[in-house]
C-alpha cells in the first residue's frame, strides 16, 4: 500500500485546514487509515483512525470536536478536517494503513505497517 499525503502549510490561530492522504496498492480498500503526528522534539502521536471494518471513528481527546476524519472509499482517499487550530497543533502530521481496525490496535503506531511521507502543518500568527 502506498500513501501520499497532501495539504499541509501555514495558518492562522482559529483556522481551518484539510489533509489528504491517496493510498493506492493490492488491498488498500482493507486497511483501516488513521493520521498521526509529530512536533519536534516529541514522539509521533495518534491523532484519529477510521476502521476499515465498522467505520467507526477514533480521536485523540486533544482533538475531539475539532478534528474531523472521513474516507472516500470510491477514490480510497482519507482527509483530515482540522478546525479551530491552535498553536499546539504544529507538527508534521502522517497518514498511516493499518490491517487492524479496534481502538487498542489503531491508536497504536506500532499497528501501522504503512506510512506517508509526512505533510507540515504549522499554526502561528
Amino acid at each position: 500500500v502506498q500513501l501520499q499525503a497532501s495539504g499541509g502549510g501555514l495558518v492562522q490561530p482559529g483556522g481551518s485546514l484539510t489533509l489528504s492522504c491517496a493510498a493506492s496498492g493490492r488491498s488498500a480498500d482493507v486497511y483501516s487509515l488513521g493520521w498521526f503526528r509529530q512536533a519536534p522534539g516529541e514522539e509521533r502521536k495518534f491523532v484519529t483512525a477510521k476502521s476499515y471494518r465498522d467505520r467507526r471513528t477514533y480521536y485523540a481527546d486533544s482533538v475531539k470536536g475539532r478534528f474531523t476524519i472521513s474516507r472516500d472509499s470510491a477514490k480510497n482517499t482519507v482527509y483530515l478536517q482540522m478546525n479551530n487550530l491552535r498553536a499546539e497543533d504544529t507538527a508534521v502530521y502522517y497518514c498511516a494503513a493499518s490491517p487492524y481496525y479496534s481502538y487498542s490496535d489503531l491508536t497504536s503506531k506500532i499497528k501501522y505497517d504503512y506510512w506517508g511521507q509526512g505533510t507540515l502543518v504549522t499554526v502561528s500568527s
